[in-house]
C-alpha cells in the first residue's frame, strides 16, 4: 500500500499546483503556453530518441515467441499466426496485438485451493478492462482534436454522436468517459486486491495510473459539473497550434489543472512504461517472421571468414568417405 501513497500524493500536490498558481498569482500565460510547448518537445524529443534508440539496437537472431506450428514440409498445415513465416504474416500478428491485445486474451490465473491444490483457469477480466481502457482513451483522444481546428472534421462529429447516443444528461453523456473511469478503476483496484500483483507494482506502476485517473476525473468535472468557457478554451488550443502565444480571457482554473496534468504525463510518457505503445512495434519477439528453417539468418556481428559448406566437405573426401563405408549424400 505504501507504495502507492507516494504516487498519489504527487498526483494530488501536481494537481493543486496550477489551480493556486493561476488562480491566486495569475500564473495562465505559464501553464497555458508555455509548459503545453516545453511537454509537446520534450514528448515529441523522448519517443523519437526512445524509438531511434531501440531500432539501433542489433538483432542478430530469429527470437520471435510462437506457440503454433512453423511452416514447414507442404502436409504440415502451418499457424501463419502464431507463428508467421513471412513480414506480412508478422505484420497481422503485430496488428492483432495492438488492436485485440490477442496475448492478453490468453492469460491464465493460478489460485492456491484446499489440499492444498494449485489450480489454473482463465483471467479474462483484465484483458476486457485493458480493451475497454485502451479503445476508451483512443476515443477520447481523437474527440479532443475539436478543439485544435477551426472546423470540425465529419469524422470527429459522428464519433461524437455515437458516442453520446444514450443523450441522458445535458450535455450528453459520452459512453467513453464512463468506460475509461470504469477501466482505470478496475485496473488500479485489482493491483490493491490482487496480492501477487500488489507485490510486484511499484511507484512507477501507480502513478501513470493515478495520472490519467486524475486527468479523467477533472475533464468529466469540467465537462458535467463545473463549467468552463469552451469557446475560450478552443480559442487557446487553436493558438497553440498556430504558434500563436495569445492567452484568451476568461478559462476556469480548473482547465489549466486538466491541461497541466496532461502536460505531466505527455513528459513523463517517453521515459516510463507507457512507452509500450511504441515498443510494442520495435518488438523483435513480436514483428520477426519464424522462418529459420526456411532462410538462414546470418549475425552481422560474425567476423568476415570463409567457411566450407559440408558439400564441399563432401566433394572433397568423398571417394574417402565410400572406402570407408561412409553415408554420402552425392553417389
Amino acid at each position: 500500500m505504501r507504495k502507492a501513497v507516494m504516487p498519489l500524493i504527487m498526483v494530488v500536490l501536481l494537481a493543486f499546483v496550477p489551480y493556486v498558481a493561476v488562480q491566486f498569482a495569475g500564473l495562465g500565460f505559464l501553464f497555458g503556453v508555455i509548459i503545453p510547448y516545453v511537454a509537446i518537445v520534450v514528448f515529441i524529443g523522448g519517443f523519437i530518441y526512445r524509438v531511434v534508440d531501440w531500432a539501433r539496437s542489433p538483432v542478430p537472431f530469429r527470437i520471435p515467441t510462437t506457440c503454433g506450428q512453423e511452416k514447414s514440409l507442404d502436409w504440415i498445415k502451418p499457424n501463419r499466426l502464431e507463428s508467421p513465416s513471412n513480414f506480412w504474416e508478422a505484420a497481422g500478428r503485430v496488428l492483432s496485438e495492438v488492436l485485440f491485445f490477442r496475448s492478453l486474451f490468453r492469460n491464465t490465473k493460478a489460485e492456491m485451493h484446499n489440499g492444498p491444490k494449485l489450480a489454473y483457469g482463465s483471467s479474462k477480466w483484465l484483458w476486457l478492462a485493458g480493451l475497454a481502457f485502451h479503445w476508451s482513451m483512443l476515443i477520447v483522444v481523437i474527440r479532443h482534436y475539436r478543439f485544435f481546428i477551426a472546423k470540425v472534421p465529419g469524422f470527429v462529429q459522428l464519433l461524437e454522436d455515437v458516442d453520446g447516443f444514450l443523450d441522458v444528461t445535458l450535455p450528453a453523456l459520452y459512453v467513453t468517459d464512463v468506460v475509461l473511469l470504469a477501466a482505470v478503476t478496475f485496473l488500479v483496484i485489482r493491483r490493491f486486491q490482487d496480492v501477487k500483483v500488489r507485490l510486484i507494482s511499484l511507484p512507477t506502476d501507480y502513478f501513470p495510473l493515478f495520472m490519467i485517473l486524475a486527468i479523467a476525473l477533472v475533464g468529466v468535472l469540467m465537462r458535467y459539473i463545473v463549467k468552463v468557457d469552451v469557446m475560450s478554451v478552443k480559442d487557446l488550443m487553436v493558438n497553440l497550434v498556430h504558434f500563436n502565444l495569445a492567452l484568451p480571457e476568461g478559462i476556469g482554473a480548473l482547465f489549466y489543472v486538466h491541461l497541466f496534468l496532461v502536460c505531466v504525463l505527455a513528459m513523463y510518457f517517453p521515459f516510463s512504461k507507457l512507452m509500450h505503445m511504441g515498443g510494442i512495434f520495435m518488438s523483435p519477439t513480436r514483428n520477426l517472421a519464424n522462418n529459420s528453417r526456411e532462410k538462414r539468418h546470418v549475425n552481422p556481428w560474425n567476423p568476415d571468414m570463409k567457411f566450407r559448406t559440408y558439400a564441399e566437405y563432401e566433394d572433397e573426401f568423398r571417394e574417402k568417405m565410400k572406402k570407408a563405408n561412409l553415408p554420402v549424400e552425392k553417389k
